[in-house]
């Protein structure tokens, strides 16, 4: 059965053919709903009740979404600005095709929104991160969390960037290789989130009250309330 997709901006209409067949590469849908769903109850899913209005924006396949079904949440929207990416969702989960900075929603009308590997491929920072957290912050309902995991620099990740430089390693790798495709793709967009770290956490304590951030395996995992 196809998923229910509600267009309220016109899609995304290119895409990058090579990135994507490298992030199918990297790991599978299998996989990555493990991780996902491994993620989420590390950052405390466990405790949100499973009637929760919860919104994953940037949400892609739909991967996420999968998760939290697995998990027992029975109220999952996905938003992306891909709708060819969003068909490849096989679940009951809403779908909308909108731009994240300009959410589908209205006033404090969600409990939880979710970011998962979406805000480092913003094209302009600080602006577009600053008009994405604006919008989740107004659907927000007064006391709702903002559950974040990018992509930030640890001496993990700059040993990862090391290896995936290697032309050795990427022969050898097929994990490897695709990481490495997948950062030259993105180069512009990965490497100017990764070189503003002071600015993003600015961005993030201005609009939300940390919760909890934490940096591991090369990545920031942050939950923020709305107040």
């Amino acid at each position: 059965m196809a998923p229910k997709i509600i267009r309220t901006c016109e899609p995304l209409l290119c895409c990058d053919e090579i990135w994507e067949q490298a992030y199918l590469e990297f790991e599978t849908p299998a996989e990555e709903v493990n991780k996902f769903r491994s993620r989420l109850r590390r950052l405390g899913a466990e405790h949100w009740p499973r009637d929760a209005q919860i919104v994953e924006i940037f949400c892609g396949r739909g991967n996420g979404l999968s998760a939290l079904a697995s998990l027992g949440f029975t109220k999952v929207e996905g938003v992306d600005l891909s709708e060819r990416l969003l068909t490849q969702y096989g679940g009951d989960a809403t779908l909308y095709v909108a731009d994240c900075r300009k959410l589908p929603f209205p006033m404090h009308s969600r409990d939880v929104v979710i970011i998962q590997g979406g805000l480092h491929h913003l094209p302009q920072l600080p602006q577009d991160l600053d008009e994405v957290l604006c919008e989740v912050r107004r659907v927000l309902r007064p006391g709702g969390r903002l559950v974040i995991v990018e992509p930030w620099v640890t001496p993990f990740l700059q040993m990862v960037h090391f290896l995936a430089d290697q032309k050795a390693v990427r022969r050898l790798s097929k994990r490897f290789n695709a990481f490495g495709v997948m950062t030259d793709r993105e180069r512009s967009t990965y490497f100017n989130w990764l070189g503003m770290p002071h600015q993003i956490r600015g961005i993030l304590e201005s609009k939300f009250v940390t919760d909890r951030m934490r940096f591991r395996w090369g990545k920031i995992e942050y939950v923020g309330v709305s107040d």
